[in-house]
């Protein structure tokens, strides 16, 4: 059995009303030994049909700014804060938060990542258990706690901010760059700075 292997939910039933809604559990993709993890809140209708986190609009916004830092999706992990779809996409509740939150905890310990990325106010506030003012707060690091592990995490805009309102467009994609860079991947990642400060 393989390290994905065991980060995969199979089975869940702690919250009744995502038990219903989901059609699959929609664990987490990408390399095992990511530096860089991206964490969204939970997967909408695209998502829980594919599988996969971040695969519709959202996912081709996230895509593209990947790429624009010299990343692919296959150089990253993408997951969620919580695994299953929750009705009519809503936000997660608290308790539905509460409940999958060993699932991300076990995840982000295994992987050990250089920096969580969290991608919107939800996974935001979730894991610096405050409020936040993503729009204000974008490409700020903090040092964060999931369960017994340390976490540098950056706060980005959701992916689909850039959709409704384009003057979020710059502040994500600037946040991706920053993220590659501080996790030392991708054009931005060790060697020369791309701000030309050399």
């Amino acid at each position: 059995m393989d390290l994905d292997d065991d980060l995969r939910v199979t089975g869940c039933e702690r919250c009744p009303a995502l038990v219903d809604s989901r059609s699959r559990i929609v664990n987490g993709v990408g390399p095992t030994d990511a530096d860089l993890v991206f964490v969204g809140e939970a997967p909408g209708a695209n998502e829980d049909e594919q599988g996969e986190p971040f695969v519709g609009r959202s996912g081709t916004v996230l895509d593209d700014a990947l790429r624009d830092a010299g990343l692919a999706r296959a150089d990253v992990r993408i997951t969620n804060c919580v695994r299953c779809r929750p009705p009519e996409n809503r936000d997660p509740h608290r308790e539905e938060l509460d409940n999958c939150r060993g699932y991300l905890a076990e995840e982000l310990d295994r992987l050990d990542p250089e920096l969580v990325v969290t991608l919107g106010k939800v996974p935001s506030e979730h894991l610096l258990d405050r409020s936040v003012a993503v729009t204000s707060e974008a490409g700020e690091v903090f040092d964060a706690r999931v369960g017994e592990t340390a976490i540098r995490l950056l706060v980005s805009v959701h992916p689909a901010a850039t959709l409704y309102d384009r003057s979020q467009e710059e502040t994500f994609e600037e946040t991706i760059l920053q993220a590659a860079e501080l996790a030392g991947v991708g054009e931005g990642g060790g060697g020369q700075s791309r701000l030309g400060e050399y």
